[in-house]
């Protein structure tokens, strides 16, 4: 067998590793991250208070699963694209909008809580899932094709 084509097989099964294990964190949520809005917003949580919080306990664990996803994320964005630079673009992105969005989470749920809920489902959305690994991979491809037309 070609080295090219067993190195080519071994990424695709890296990628689909990858795949996996973020798939494993969105559907283990409720047994290994400490997270009561998962309930909460899954209900009609607009005529309902924010239930009492562990503050500490959820905030790591937010910021935990952020970690996770965003590791997970920057390896299939690694070995989709095979760019040390965009890799590094990526992880610069990831560490200011992790940064900015769990600021702006926390004071949120501190401050305005109950009055926000709909920036607070936001917000925490956009830390527990990977939703910028949806938006990066386009724009990156994007951006590659530009640089290198065929």
């Amino acid at each position: 067998m070609p080295k090219e084509l067993l190195k080519s097989k071994l990424q695709i099964f890296i990628l689909g590793i990858l795949l996996l294990l973020l798939i494993a964190v969105r559907a283990g949520e409720t047994v290994f991250f400490y997270d009561p809005l998962t309930v909460y917003f899954k209900g009609d949580f607009q005529n309902q208070p924010i239930p009492h919080l562990d503050h500490f306990n959820f905030s790591l664990n937010i910021a935990f699963r952020y970690i996770i996803n965003s590791v997970l994320s920057l390896g299939i964005i690694h070995f989709i694209f095979k760019d040390r630079r965009m890799n590094k673009f990526a992880s610069f992105l990831y560490t200011v909008l992790g940064l900015v969005l769990f600021v702006a989470f926390l004071v949120v749920l501190f401050n305005f809580g109950n009055t926000h809920k709909v920036e607070l489902f936001y917000l925490r959305r956009f830390l527990i899932q990977p939703l910028f690994l949806l938006l990066f991979v386009p724009a990156f491809y994007y951006q590659k094709r530009i640089k290198h037309p065929k």
